[in-house]
């Protein structure tokens, strides 16, 4: 389906952005406010991974069980089952911005079947857009925090 590539800017410290993307809590939906508690569920997690199913109410429910793996600097999911994506993986990079604050690249890849050939056309045109507002979301939470 082609990447949709994109980076943010906060004021949020990377430490910070890291400790957001990293938490596989109960408190994930508060942080990510785009997931629905309906899909929401930790499966096993590790010290550096955590599988899990996250989802979302649009469209009458989408949803994902991913395996995410990061370091102290990048967080990486990969579809492992979905609803509408046969395949695919996102990334988030933090990088310290000189002053404060961080610059936060992103990158999503998927693969649809089944009803998500529907939105792979919305996402081709959209995407970069539509995943860059939904990562400001959590961004203004920790900034607001």
């Amino acid at each position: 389906m082609g990447a949709v590539v994109f980076t943010v800017e906060t004021r949020a410290e990377p430490e910070r952005v890291m400790a957001a993307a990293t938490d596989f809590s109960d408190r994930r939906p508060e942080l990510w406010p785009t997931i629905s508690r309906r899909y929401w569920q930790v499966h096993a997690s590790g010290e550096r991974w955590a599988e899990c199913t996250e989802g979302s109410d649009v469209l009458g429910g989408v949803w994902v069980r991913a395996r995410y793996e990061w370091t102290p600097t990048r967080l990486t999911g990969t579809v492992l089952s979905s609803n509408v994506f046969a395949s695919g993986t996102w990334a988030l990079e933090v990088e310290p911005r000189p002053g404060g604050g961080a610059l936060v690249h992103a990158s999503n890849e998927f693969r649809t079947h089944g009803r998500g050939v529907v939105i792979a056309p919305v996402i081709r045109l959209a995407g970069r857009r539509f995943f860059s507002a939904r990562l400001m979301k959590t961004i203004r939470i920790l900034e607001a925090a």
